[in-house]
């Protein structure tokens, strides 16, 4: 049966598990050298569906020169650890720019959009891994493959150092140097089935090593990160981008996993509205900018482009909330004015 990439929401925007699609062309090219396995339409061997699914992704690229691609934004189906062992990389986490050097590593969760290259990647070796542990949103629970053998106590402390807290880019430590080389090593040299027991080992290894260096770091966290006022915040903070989209109460409830009357209270008391007030709010706010960039574009063409259901209803709302009608609003603009 055909598998189709995992798929991920921010706003009512639909993105998909990054499945490497430049990266392939460029090994099918021979541009790079690539060793990979992978579930679904991850790079590299097609793992088997109960081949350690939580596994989704793992393998290491060496790229002897500059290359014309780069992978563009996207989030992942799991936690992406990603280690530079060579060369320098350009990469890219919530908007910030990271230049990645000899020894970084990096932590991705699944909520963070990221991209790596600007726009085309180096010349470098980097070996990543990319681990499911349930979650796409940062309130839910973490479920850590049961074959991890840290303890109760240890598992909760490694998922409060990486949910608490939202640093990228780490340097990494001679520690962890050799286990992601172990990983790349076992991915190079060998089959799937000849390796399922120490890539268990590598993994295993590769995790304490990862918790005790972000525990001598002593990183404050913070507990907010994990919390459902956070996802909801996240949803908002998206929202003035997708506005336009097909919205309603349910669906925005939905999106963040909670009940109609907790997501509208939950707004209330970040925007200070309902959700659809807020959903008007940003709608208007749409409207405004298409206006001023579009002058040529009549009043209906922009209510309907924002989401309104009528050039009335439209004028009305904006009115209420800018002062003017959308026409007077054009005329007043600094931009249209110069």
């Amino acid at each position: 049966m055909h598998e189709a990439p995992a798929i991920f929401q921010d706003g009512e925007c639909t993105y998909f598990a990054d499945t490497c699609e430049p990266l392939k062309n460029a090994a099918d090219k021979g541009e790079l050298h690539l060793h990979a396995w992978g579930h679904a339409l991850y790079p590299g061997i097609r793992l088997p569906h109960d081949y350690l699914p939580a596994v989704r992704s793992i393998g290491v690229w060496d790229a002897p020169a500059a290359q014309s691609w780069g992978l563009d934004l996207h989030c992942n189906e799991g936690i992406e650890f990603t280690y530079l062992q060579r060369g320098k990389l350009a990469f890219e986490v919530d908007a910030k720019q990271w230049p990645l050097h000899k020894g970084a590593l990096t932590v991705t969760r699944p909520w963070q959009f990221h991209r790596v290259g600007a726009p085309h990647i180096g010349a470098g070796r980097l070996i990543w891994l990319i681990l499911d542990v349930g979650v796409r949103r940062p309130n839910q629970t973490w479920r850590w493959p049961e074959w991890l053998v840290c303890s109760p106590a240890e598992l909760h402390k490694l998922t409060q150092l990486l949910s608490h807290n939202e640093q990228p880019v780490w340097q990494a430590d001679a520690e962890l140097d050799s286990w992601f080389d172990k990983l790349a090593e076992l991915v190079e040299e060998n089959d799937p089935p000849e390796a399922e027991s120490r890539l268990k080992l590598a993994i295993n290894g590769l995790l304490l090593a990862l918790m005790e260096l972000l525990a001598r770091e002593q990183i404050p966290l913070d507990e907010y990160l994990s919390t459902t006022e956070r996802a909801v915040q996240m949803f908002l903070h998206a929202l003035p981008q997708h506005a336009a989209s097909n919205w309603n109460l349910a669906a925005m409830a939905h999106q963040c996993g909670l009940s109609r009357s907790q997501f509208s209270e939950y707004c209330r008391q970040l925007t200070n509205m309902t959700p659809m007030q807020y959903l008007t709010q940003c709608r208007v706010e749409m409207a405004a900018r298409l206006l001023v960039e579009r002058p040529e574009a009549s009043i209906t063409e922009i209510a309907y482009t924002c989401g309104f259901n009528s050039s009335q209803y439209f004028a009305t709302v904006f009115r209420s909330i800018k002062g003017c009608p959308p026409s007077a609003f054009v005329a007043q603009s600094p931009v249209a004015v110069l």
